[in-house]
Formats: C-alpha cells, structure tokens, sequence
C-alpha cells in the first residue's frame, strides 16, 4: 500500500483550496475515508487531462487546415496578380523590364486594385453593351410584329371577303405584342434611363402604329354596334306617359344579342379596353415626375361608343326644343336612367376581365350621358341665348332673354341633383374630388367658357338686386322685427328688422345654386362676383340710414337713436349669419382654395400687408370685420351722444364747487344733477328696448366710462374743498348715479373705478388721509386703490378739509 503524503502547512495553501478541504473533510468520519476521496479526485484529473490533451489536437489540427487554406489562397491571388500582369504586358506598348516590375511590386496592392477596377469597368461595359444589343433586337423584332399586323389590319379593310375573325385575331396579337413592349420599355425606363434615344425610337414607331390601330378598331366597333340595332328607337322613349316603372321594361339591344353575336361584341370590346389600358400605361410611363391624374383620366371608349349615337339620334329632336330646354333635360335623364342598369350588368364583367383600373361601367355611362348633353348645351343652345342677349340689348330692354337664361340655369340645377341622386342611389362614393363632379355635371360648361359664368354672375346679381329694391324701400320692413331670429351659434335676440332676413335668403339662395357648380374655383368665383356685391349692397343701405339719422338731427332725438339702432341690429345678425356660414366645410374649402393659388381676393383691402394666415381665411372674412366696425362705430357715437347731453345738463353740477362745504338738506341727490340723471335713464332705456342686447352692453359700458371720466376730472381734480357735508352729498349722488346702471350688472360702482376710489379717498379719516399722503403707491395698493396714480390720490387728498 502506497503511504500518503502529508498535507503542507495551512499557510502554504490557497484559500480556495482550505475551504475545499473544510468542505469535504470537516468530520473525523470523514476524514477516515481519505483514501477513497484522493483515489476519486485521481480519476476525475485524468479524465480532465485526456480531454485536454484531445482539444490540444483538435486545436493543432484546425492550425494546419488554416495554413493550407491560406496557402492556396495565396496561390489564387498570385496567380491572378500573374495574369493581370501578363494582360497588361500584352497590352502596353512595350515590354516592362525587370527594374519597372520591381518598382511597381514595390507598391503593395495600389497598382494591383486599379487594373482590377479599371478590369471590372470594361468588363461591365462589355456587359451592358450585350444587354443593349439583345433588348435592341427584341424590340425591333416586337415592333416589327406590331407593324406587320397592323398592316394585316389595313389589308382586310381593302379586300371585301377577307375573314374577320383573322382580323380580329391579328389585332388581338398586335394588342398583345403592344403590351409586351410596354413592360420593355417600362422597365428600360426605370433601369436604364441613359437608354433615351431606343425609347425613344420604339415610342415614334409604336405611336405611328397605334394611329392606326385606334381608328380601325373603333370603326370596326361601330359597324358591330349598327348591326346588333344601335342605338335603339327613341320613340319609346320620348313618349310623355314613360314613367319611372318602364325603366326596366325598355328594351336594350344588348341584351338580345345572338351566341355568335354575343362572342364577337365581348371580343371587340375586350380589345378597346386593352388598347385603353396600354395607352394609360404609355402615358404614365412618359408623364413621370408631372401632374399624371388629369392626362390620364379619360371616359371608356367602348362607353363613349355607346353614348355617341345615342347621342346623334337625339340632337335631331333637341333642335325642336331650343325654346323648350325642359324636354332636353327630360330625355336626357330618361335615356340615362332607362339604360344604366342594363348596360352596368352586361358591360362591368368585361371591364372587369380587361383588368382597366379605375372604371365603372354605370359611373362611365352616366357621366358620357351628361358630357353628351353638356356639349350640345355649349355648342347650340348657350350660343343662341347670348344671341338674345346680344339683340336685346341694343333695345335696353332684356326682361325676357335674361328670364330665359336663369330658367335654362334653375333647368341645369335640377337636372344636376337628379342625376346626383341617381348616382348616391347606385352605390358609388361620390368624392370632393372637383374632376368626378364636373363629369357628372352639366354645369361643366362654365369650366371651359368662364366669360359665360362672368355673364351668368350678371344677371343673377341683377336680378337678386332687383328684388331687394323693393324690399329695402320698404319702410315697414324697417320697423318690423324677424320673429325668433335666433340662430344656433348665439342665443341672443338680435332684434333684426325683416329686410335682414331679406338679404340673407337671397344671399342663401346664391349660395345654393353655387353648390350646384363642380369646381370650387368657379364656386369661389361666382359667390364673389354675385354674393360678395349683396352683402355690399346691404351694408351700404344700413351705413345710409345711420348717416341721413345723424346728418337730420345728430341723434339728439329718440327717433334717430332708434334708426341707428335698428341698423346695428340688422348689421349684428348678417355677421352672425355669416359667421355660422363660415364654419361650413362648404366655405373653408373657398378660403383654402384662394390661399392654395396665391391670389389677393378682389375684395381684400389693399392697404393690408400680405395675405392672412391660410389656416384662419374664410371667404367672408372682409364682409365680418367690415360688419364688426360698423357696429363698434355706431355703438361709439350713440354713447358719444348721450354721453355729450348728461355733459350739458350737468355742467352746472360740475362747476359748483362750493355745493361739497354742505350737505343738502331733504334731497338724496344734488337738484342741478337730476335732470341730467334724467336724459340719461330716458335715452338708455330707449336704446335698450330697440338695440339687441350685445351692443347695449356696449354702449352702457362705454356710456358708464365716459361719465365716470366725466365725474373724476370735473369734481374729484377740479380743486374742488370736500367738507364731511360735501362728502355725503357726493356719495349719495353716486349712490343713485350707480343705480341707473344697476339694472344691468351686481356692482355697478365697479364700472366708475376713478369715482368710486376718490370717494373712498375722501371717506377716510383724518388720520389715514395723512398716511395715505406719506405712504405712496404702496399704501394705496395696500387699501384697495388700484386705477388712481399717487398724484391723482395726492391732490383729492389734499382737498378734504376736516372740521372739529
């Protein structure tokens, strides 16, 4: 048995290994089976070394695996380094000799990365130039196809029993070749853009062959519609006891097409749609970076087909009825509305299957119907009108040609919230998007012809002056109040005569058949050229009448006062009027529209530096504040004038300066005061009962402001000795002077600051009458005296005079 070593000295161990061994050996038992502890601790360190030694080979192995990757990547680049500069030996002029070849080693890898990359160049030239070459061929080759169907096309047309099915297909081959160079072309565009001229070039030959094609496949379209019987007869449908019921019992060609007839229209159009779509696709492609939506929105050809002869066949009967525009409009709806359901059901399938984004049959047709009529209005019927126009005014009379104008308008108006109607009723979402109204609009017409809504603007506005004349002239419409005119943004009575009222509901009636128009430029433009010169009118009658009251008597009398005051009403309830108008989405999309083109409104003050903010802009905005100044004005000269006849019946009252030595036996108010609290009470309350209740507050106010300057300056700074009698005497005629105002407002002697703290001054004793003199501002803060300077409080002060 091999003897055990001793352990060293507990100082020559670790800490780590004596709490092992306290660990493991802390019991005598324990420490009686050391043997077999140190035989298992031997195990576990041979187990430890035979692992160790296994990862120091696998070690040692991964070292020499690394070694002779890198050998033979070294290889590789010496080998590549050789034949990059056995290429540049064979295409330099010389021979580089040993010298040079040394020298350039020398340089580390600089000279090697350049040949490298100049290597790569021409490598990715060589690559693009082959690209080039193969889309080059591919694309003559398509447009040669492209050409030689067209050519196919052509051919047909010139010999009389060629087949028409062969035609039909060599025009769906070209369609289809079409596409393909589309995609090319697309794509060449987006990866390529260098590629400009071959873009170019294709676009030149293919737009020469699609002049071609276009023609002859809507030409071939239309020979197939007048052999299935398009357009069906109108005499069905002009009949005058045609109702709402008989919409689905008109009949529609279409709809009873023969098998092979059926196939052979479903083909055609499938074509049109496509050569649609290819030419949408071509024209976004070569619209990129501009204003796309406006060039490639354009009505479904094969919809417009449809419409077209419809449309020939019924200028035959609107002829007879230039004088009678209500039968147009009538047949017009009629023929849209007996045929959209029909036409929606068969035609949407293919539009769908076409896969041309964006399009609904029943929209296209409605629309195409609308744009029919629209241009028959603006080539026929708006021209013979203007001739009336024309021929009437070289008589001066024009009564009956400006009546016809503005029923042909109210004919348009209605006939545009039908076909609305029609639309909502469909299912499709009309949007605020100005280009889907003016296609179903046949207000449409003013887009074009501005000079027409320039006219049009005319005669609404005179004919909406006219029948305000007669209104305003009116005196009684003066005097007789709207009855609860209240409206929902203010709860106040405003008090407002009924030629208010007047304006206001021929002004809401121009705002209504400016809705009806499909632009909110044109929108923006009529209700400034017609509404804005209402509102003119109206506040040039009230801003008259002010001045013929003020000019007759200065508003000394109460008739006057109550002129004015009626004005102001009907001024307060026009800008409330238009300030509720104002928070319509309605008129703010007129505010941004202006702010978005950058143009000064004609009616903005010229004076006034730069535009307002876009985000505070209504329409109305110079119309309000015009209305707001006219009645801060008015509601300024009415407490001016009353303010000016309390002055003259009170001058003797503020004179008197000996009155405040004594008080006034058996009299609560001064007697030279009383006939100026008199004329006061009096013409308030006139002014109270005719002007509505938010300016009388401001001309009580204002009127309680001028008097209390009044009072200060006359009585409390005019030197004046204050005896404890005259101080009695003077706070018992504020008393009452406070009580005229306290029938609107709980502390009266707050609107008379300056009064109110002198007599607070002179209140005081003896005592704080010196304190107040020595302690200055503070003191005076300290006691409640906040409107009255140090000065001011200084010199009532030293007018109280004390007596024992």
């Amino acid at each position: 048995m091999e003897q055990l070593q001793t352990l060293p000295p507990p100082s020559h161990l670790s800490h780590s290994a004596l709490s092992f061994l306290d660990h493991n050996l802390h019991t005598a038992t324990v420490l009686s089976e050391s043997p077999n502890f140190v035989a298992e601790l031997q195990t576990q360190c041979s187990e430890l070394d035979r692992a160790l030694a296994e990862l120091t080979r696998r070690l040692g192995a991964g070292l020499a695996a690394y070694a002779s990757f890198s050998g033979e990547i070294h290889s590789l680049f010496a080998g590549v380094n050789s034949k990059l500069n056995e290429l540049a030996a064979t295409c330099s002029s010389g021979i580089v000799p040993d010298e040079g070849r040394s020298e350039e080693e020398g340089k580390g890898g600089k000279g090697f990365r350049e040949e490298l990359a100049t290597l790569a160049k021409e490598v990715a030239r060589l690559e693009t130039v082959r690209v080039y070459a193969e889309t080059a061929l591919k694309l003559d080759t398509l447009v040669g196809d492209i050409e030689d169907a067209v050519s196919y096309t052509m051919s047909k047309n010139i010999r009389k029993h060629s087949s028409d099915e062969n035609s039909g297909d060599m025009r769906l081959f070209a369609i289809k070749t079409l596409k393909m160079t589309e995609e090319i072309l697309t794509s060449i565009t987006k990866m390529h853009p260098q590629w400009r001229h071959i873009v170019s070039a294709v676009d030149h030959r293919v737009d020469r062959a699609l002049a071609i094609l276009r023609p002859q496949a809507i030409a071939d379209h239309r020979a197939l519609l007048a052999l299935l019987g398009w357009p069906p007869a109108l005499s069905a449908l002009t009949s005058s006891h045609s109702d709402a019921r008989s919409a689905n019992q008109v009949s529609n060609p279409l709809q009873s097409m023969q098998a092979d007839h059926k196939l052979k229209y479903s083909e055609n159009f499938l074509a049109l749609c496509n050569l649609q779509e290819l030419q949408r696709k071509r024209k976004s492609r070569q619209l990129v970076g501009r204003d796309r939506e406006v060039a490639l929105r354009q009505p479904l050809w094969a919809i417009e087909e449809l419409v077209n002869p419809l449309s020939l066949a019924s200028q035959k009967h609107f002829s007879k009825w230039v004088d009678k525009p209500e039968f147009i409009f009538t047949l017009v709806f009629k023929i849209t509305r007996d045929y959209v359901d029909s036409v929606d059901e068969m035609l949407q399938p293919l539009v769908d299957e076409a896969k041309v984004v964006g399009y609904s049959c029943r929209e296209e047709w409605i629309s195409a119907m609308v744009t029919s009529l629209s241009t028959y209005l603006a080539k026929e019927v708006f021209p013979s009108y203007i001739t009336q126009l024309d021929e009437e005014s070289v008589t001066g009379i024009q009564a009956s040609a400006r009546i016809s104008w503005l029923h042909l308008i109210d004919l348009m108006i209605a006939f545009d919230k039908r076909i609305i109607s029609m639309v909502e009723h469909s299912g499709i979402l009309l949007s605020l998007d100005d280009d889907i109204l003016r296609r179903i609009s046949s207000l449409s017409v003013f887009c074009d012809r501005p000079d027409w809504l320039d006219l049009w603007a005319e005669i609404e506005l005179g004919d909406a002056l006219d029948k305000l004349k007669p209104e305003t002239e009116n005196e009684s419409n003066w005097k007789k109040k709207i009855e609860s005119a209240v409206l929902s943004t203010c709860t106040d009575d405003h008090k407002s005569p009924l030629v208010s009222g007047a304006f206001v509901r021929r002004l809401a009636s121009v705002v209504e058949r400016c809705r009806s128009l499909p632009s909110v430029t044109l929108r923006s433009k009529f209700l400034r050229l017609v509404g804005m010169p209402i509102i003119r009118n109206f506040f040039d009658s009230i801003l008259v009448r002010c001045q013929e009251a003020e000019g007759l008597t200065a508003l000394t009398d109460n008739d006057a006062l109550v002129k004015v005051a009626v004005s102001i009403n009907a001024a307060h309830y026009f800008e409330s009027v238009l300030k509720e108008w104002s928070e319509d989405v309605f008129f703010l999309e007129m505010g941004v529209n202006e702010d978005d083109n950058g143009e000064l409104p004609s009616n903005t003050n010229r004076d006034s530096e730069g535009l307002p903010e876009s985000s505070n802009r209504i329409i109305f905005d110079d119309e309000i504040k015009k209305m707001e100044e006219f009645r801060k004005e008015w509601v300024e000269k009415i407490a001016a004038v009353i303010l000016r006849g309390f002055d003259a019946r009170s001058r003797e009252y503020l004179k008197n300066k000996k009155q405040w030595q004594k008080s006034e036996e058996g009299w609560t108010v001064s007697k030279t005061l009383i006939e100026a609290l008199d004329h006061l009470q009096g013409r308030i309350s006139v002014v109270e009962e005719g002007l509505n209740s938010r300016d009388f507050v401001a001309v009580w106010r204002s009127l309680a402001a001028g008097i209390d300057r009044l009072i200060f300056n006359g009585i409390l700074l005019s030197n004046a000795k204050f005896h404890n009698g005259g101080v009695e005497r003077f706070g018992s005629d504020l008393d009452v002077l406070f009580g005229v105002f306290g029938a609107w407002c709980l502390r009266p002697e707050g609107f008379f600051p300056n009064s109110n703290e002198g007599l607070k001054l002179l209140k005081m004793d003896e005592k704080r009458v010196q304190e107040c003199m020595a302690g200055g501002k503070r003191w005076l803060k300290d006691i409640g005296i906040r409107h009255l300077s140090v000065s001011e409080a200084d010199k009532i002060c030293k007018n109280r005079v004390f007596t024992s």
